[in-house]
């Protein structure tokens, strides 16, 4: 149990604490230097969603990780909204050509895209029981929409060549994938689908 704790805390705080070593924070101002460190931070979030509904964490039911996942999930979109934020205070003419796709940075349009899919899926959340959002309904938006963000997150990071130490930040990105991989593996996301499909089109 303590050894699942000790690695995910070195998953996180490894690269945050390679990145606040790194030199080129020196030409950087605090707001840049905080909305880089709020995307940095979204990161290690993102390993952390699928680990909670996959129940991986030890001391977590299943209806504590659930709830758990809703938690992270704000305080996710929060650290994006800080990260869009502070880029944009810094750099207007950046985040509009980042946010109508016609920034030269190829990191960017995944960085957007990942975006506007956290912001949709923590909307859907905050008004699912006034939608009406039934579990399998809800489980097929919220499916695409997390693969749009683990795989938008991973290439915007992994594309980035900034304060982030490369092995560490590749290390996260693994992680990352693997554990999405494995938690929809796991809770047979694919099969219940295609089993849905199936008896819509037997219905039929």
């Amino acid at each position: 149990m303590i050894l699942i704790w000790v690695a995910l805390a070195l998953a996180v705080c490894v690269p945050i604490a390679a990145a606040a070593g790194s030199e080129q924070l020196a030409w950087r101002g605090p707001v840049y230097i905080l909305a880089g460190f709020a995307g940095i931070i979204a990161l290690g979030l993102v390993l952390i969603q699928p680990l909670l509904i996959g129940g991986y964490l030890p001391g977590f039911s299943a209806y504590r990780g659930r709830r758990a996942h809703h938690w992270i999930g704000g305080a996710l979109a929060l650290a994006i909204v800080i990260h869009v934020a502070g880029l944009w205070i810094t750099s207007p003419p950046d985040m509009i050509d980042a946010l109508t796709f016609s920034s030269p940075t190829p990191f960017s349009p995944f960085g957007v895209i990942a975006m506007w899919a956290i912001f949709t899926v923590a909307l859907l959340a905050l008004l699912r029981r006034r939608l009406g959002l039934r579990p399998r309904t809800w489980r097929f938006v919220h499916i695409p929409l997390a693969i749009v963000i683990v795989a938008g997150s991973v290439v915007h990071c992994l594309l980035i060549e900034g304060t982030m130490e490369t092995i560490s930040k590749a290390a996260l990105c693994a992680l990352i994938l693997g554990v999405t991989v494995k938690a929809m593996v796991d809770l047979q996301v694919w099969r219940k689908r295609r089993t849905l499909r199936g008896e819509s089109v037997a219905r039929q």
